[in-house]
């Protein structure tokens, strides 16, 4: 199953918003059972609305750079970075002071 897109779960939540109060006020319902059950249905309703909507058409665009034949068969040379080493003066290191 894939991941819900933005507008999915923008719909979705919305729909369990507005139908658990539009049901809370038709319904005139204040017992704590009767509150659990509207809730459980505007969840149910929202559920079921972000999961009929219907989600990406083709694969998902990723920013991963294009390569071209030459860089593909493995000739680029950039595949590893070199860091320069730190260069110390001759002498620094053979310094004894007494």
């Amino acid at each position: 199953m894939q991941r819900p897109n933005a507008a999915q779960l923008t719909y979705g939540s919305a729909t369990v918003v507005l139908a658990t109060v539009a049901l809370l006020l038709l319904s005139g319902t204040t017992t704590p059972p009767g509150i659990a059950a509207v809730c459980a249905a505007g969840l149910l309703l929202g559920v079921l609305v972000a999961v009929t909507m219907p989600g990406r058409a083709g694969p998902v665009k990723t920013s991963a750079p294009v390569r071209s034949a030459g860089e593909a068969a493995g000739t680029s040379g950039n595949e590893e970075i070199r860091v320069p080493a730190a260069r110390v003066g001759g002498s620094a290191g053979t310094r004894i002071r007494s």
